[in-house]
């Protein structure tokens, strides 16, 4: 009788923590954005953050649903893409209006003039949205075409853990760059880093594909680069290395 009443309290308790951790990686990988996105719009400042985060993001996330075509993988994991790329829109919209706004007497651009000079540091959203739209497109037909290819599945599944795997590369350089980290939010990437090791450990104890586990102990390593440079640039400030002008490099990662 005891041991049948522990089952019927256990069992539940189990379902509960299962609904939690799934809803922890559906909405956990949005949750670091949310200082990052608060602090832009109070400060009117956007030059902290290093939107080509959104682009790897938005790469990562197109690519693992069209995997999820190939190789059904854990449904919080699919939503847990869904909501991200939504998320990624947002911040892109809010950096794109905040610097825009800054910009006085720039020449407007667009995804249509096809210069790779200003490649992801166009003038309006619309064209984020183009471009995405475009990648979606083409990196779904060529899916489509060989989705019964067991290795393209795989490599594709590869390329979007991987490509998430270096979501913390661009503000890594950034900081590199401005030997500092002034304007980028600390609780974005310290919430990074806890998500992260959670997202690994979840990864592994579910048995997700392999590719899943080897990218998310890389993203852990990449979050913990960024922290150190927190700590090195804090205490040990020192002056920015001077570059040569170019078009690219004047407007914001």
């Amino acid at each position: 009788m005891e041991a049948g009443g522990l089952e019927w309290l256990l069992v539940p308790m189990q379902q509960l923590v299962s609904w939690g951790a799934a809803g922890a990686m559906v909405f956990g990988g949005v949750v670091p954005y949310i200082p990052q996105y608060r602090d832009i719009r109070r400060t009117q400042n956007a030059e902290g953050f290093s939107t080509y985060v959104c682009l790897v993001l938005l790469v990562a996330n197109i690519l693992r649903i069209l995997f999820w075509f190939g190789r059904h993988f854990e449904s919080p994991l699919l939503w847990q893409s869904i909501i991200m790329i939504i998320t990624m829109l947002l911040m892109l919209k809010l950096c794109t209006e905040v610097r825009v706004s800054n910009e006085l007497n720039i020449k407007r651009r667009s995804f249509a003039d096809f210069d790779l000079s200003y490649f992801w540091h166009w003038s309006k959203f619309t064209d984020y949205v183009q471009c995405v739209l475009t990648f979606t497109g083409v990196t779904g037909y060529i899916t489509y075409l060989w989705l019964d290819s067991s290795l393209f599945v795989e490599t594709l599944g590869f390329l979007a853990v991987f490509t998430e795997a270096m979501l913390g590369v661009p503000q890594l350089y950034r900081n590199y760059q401005n030997r500092s980290t002034e304007g980028m939010s600390v609780k974005m990437v310290l919430m990074w880093t806890s998500g992260d090791t959670f997202k690994t450990v979840y990864f592994i104890l579910n048995q997700a594909p392999f590719q899943f586990s080897i990218c998310g102990l890389l993203q852990v390593f990449v979050d913990i680069a960024i922290l150190l440079q927190v700590y090195l640039y804090s205490y040990y400030p020192q002056k920015p290395v001077s570059h040569t002008a170019h078009p690219a490099s004047t407007k914001a990662l």
